[in-house]
């Protein structure tokens, strides 16, 4: 399949170099995770207008949100088999695959959006690299707001999480989950509020944002600002499909992805604490966790840190050590 899908991309742009007016649009078809109303699947169609706009409608970019065309879970072997051209997926979701893609959630390393960038700079070339081997290509980044708790209940330590069911995203989430002593259930963002109404799931920990989207506030009751870590979503394209563009096409979409992950960086800071007043409007306790589930909080993450750099090697090392001026 990626043979014949590269044979048309190669043949297009072949097309295109002999007669513009005779080429025919590559029609690409975007899949995204999350709900049309998140400002990461909004900035996926603002990149999508770009790309129309910079290649004069060469590439035309149809985007689905909310796991209409793969689940969150297929999207990423999508674009690596070439069944969708390009597609949004949550970066950190692949680290069980690739320890490394887990950089950007290592609690507490960077906890705030210039921090965040800094860890990005010094991990983007290893990053790059190991998605290459994944057949993949990074176009833009967008870090979420900084992560936090969901509980329907009080919680001031972790005597008071044990037992409860924990909806997890990635390996992370799993680990922090089963450290406090609650139970991991793998979710997608989609499947959330569902899970919540039926008890699937008691708790989870995310942005802002999620909680948001998904009006958790029908389901639970406490929001505890924790800010481990700002997790990044990635816009990847299949690497036989980029390598089939000319270098004018590569720069123009290029230009548009930069400019997108810009400015949805910009939007997801602007929109931090805006989603904490929308918990709270609508009824939530919205608070700092108290000192001592903190304090868990920081030495289970402390945990996690030593055994991705275990996991990773030198790259991880690496990656710290550029973020850490050593």
């Amino acid at each position: 399949m990626i043979a014949n899908f590269t044979k048309t991309v190669t043949y297009s742009v072949s097309a295109l170099a002999l007669s513009a007016a005779a080429a025919t649009a590559e029609k690409w078809d975007m899949p995204m995770a999350y709900a049309a109303t998140n400002f990461h699947s909004e900035m996926g169609v603002v990149f999508a207008d770009k790309v129309r706009d910079y290649t004069g409608g060469e590439i035309d970019i149809t985007v689905h949100p909310g796991g209409s065309l793969f689940k969150g879970g297929e999207i990423k072997r999508a674009v690596q088999t070439g069944q969708a051209p390009i597609g949004e997926r949550f970066m950190s979701a692949h680290a069980n695959e690739a320890p490394l893609l887990g950089w950007d959630n290592l609690p507490f390393v960077a906890t705030t959006y210039a921090d965040n960038e800094k860890l990005w700079a010094a991990a983007k070339d290893k990053v790059n690299a190991q998605l290459s081997d994944l057949n993949l290509v990074a176009l833009y980044t967008c870090p979420w707001p900084g992560q936090g708790f969901y509980f329907n209940k009080e919680v001031s330590s972790s005597a008071d999480t044990q037992g409860v069911k924990f909806r997890s995203y990635n390996t992370a989430t799993a680990t922090f989950a089963e450290e406090l002593g609650m139970i991991p259930v793998q979710i997608e963002a989609a499947e959330l509020s569902q899970a919540l109404a039926t008890g699937v799931a008691e708790a989870f920990i995310s942005s802002g944002s999620t909680g948001y989207d998904r009006k958790v506030w029908e389901h639970l009751s406490h929001y505890y600002k924790v800010n481990a870590w700002l997790p990044r979503n990635y816009v990847i394209v299949n690497k036989q499909a980029w390598e089939g563009l000319s270098d004018d096409m590569q720069a123009a979409v290029q230009k548009a992805a930069d400019e997108t992950g810009a400015a949805c960086a910009a939007k997801s800071e602007e929109l931090a604490n805006w989603y904490f007043d929308q918990l709270s409007e609508n009824g939530m306790t919205v608070t700092d966790a108290s000192p001592e589930f903190l304090g868990e909080l920081k030495a289970i993450g402390a945990k996690m840190t030593e055994e991705w750099l275990a996991s990773v090697g030198d790259d991880g090392k690496a990656i710290l050590d550029a973020y850490n001026g050593n």
